[in-house]
């Protein structure tokens, strides 16, 4: 019998050791929705559900390493970029994914964690701009973030999430999804704008603290979907689906001491 190859998705991103965010989400967000993941640390973090204590960066010429040796022995179909903490590795990481065209990229432009700890240092934010957001067939800053990225203040109707969508989009990305979840309103909803057209996806805001890595893990599962073949647009509705099943779930559950807990990636197999 030949051996099948499964769709494999790749994340650049820190690790948290406590499990909720970062790779580690990354993983089971990949395991749950069947696709084999590998990964590129560009951090070491001391944290857990109280905050971040502590930040150990990648040396440059590591994070080449480790992307050079996935890159050239598996056959990566997505990729997806999370926290990279500071201008060096955002130059770093942009540089290798041009030697990379044909996989689409997720960035996710991680600056601060749930808990408020800063994750991108302020003087990387227009590498982001000028070097990594170019790169992206999608980027997905939630509102902090995208206010951050065009120095504005951060949109509070839903008008103006279209058009910071579209502000965004001139940074020269492949699509835009705005996310609303630091919005107020009984949905959650978020805009996708590729250029010509804008959709939207909604869901109700479920109550709950235990929101951990949820940015993490949306793109993670963007990520996956692109790696098994869907377009944007599908593998954006499979994602909301899973962090919004995933946050339902974890609303139930108590991990750690901290006010924000983790969404719960394992809620299929509790249905099991």
């Amino acid at each position: 019998m030949r051996a099948e190859t499964p769709a494999i998705a790749l994340t650049i991103a820190g690790s948290d050791p406590s499990g909720g965010a970062g790779i580690q989400a990354d993983f089971k967000t990949f395991s749950a929705l069947g696709v084999y993941g590998a990964a590129v640390l560009t951090a070491l973090t001391a944290q857990n559900t109280t905050g971040v204590s502590g930040v150990l960066s990648i040396p440059p010429g590591f994070i080449v390493a480790q992307f050079r040796a996935v890159v050239s022995d598996l056959a990566v179909a997505a990729i997806k970029t999370g926290m990279l903490g500071d201008a060096e590795t955002v130059e770093t990481v942009a540089s290798e994914l041009t030697q990379v065209p044909q996989i689409p990229v997720v960035v996710d432009p991680v600056m601060v964690a749930t808990s408020g700890d800063v994750l991108l240092r302020p003087d990387a934010i227009e590498l982001v701009r000028t070097a990594l957001i170019p790169r992206a067939s999608l980027i997905t800053p939630n509102l902090p973030e995208a206010g951050r990225l065009l120095d504005r203040a951060e949109a509070d109707t839903e008008q103006e999430m279209r058009l910071q969508a579209e502000a965004l989009m001139a940074l020269g990305c492949g699509a835009v999804l705005l996310k609303g979840g630091h919005a107020s309103g009984a949905d959650v909803v978020d805009i996708l704008f590729d250029g010509r057209t804008h959709f939207e996806f909604r869901r109700p805001r479920i109550k709950t603290s235990n929101t951990h890595g949820t940015g993490c893990t949306l793109s993670a599962a963007i990520a996956a979907g692109l790696a098994k073949g869907l377009n944007i647009q599908e593998s954006i509705a499979l994602a909301k689906d899973f962090v919004w099943s995933a946050l339902s779930s974890g609303s139930h559950m108590s991990v750690g001491k901290g006010v924000n807990g983790p969404i719960d990636h394992n809620f299929a197999l509790r249905k099991s």
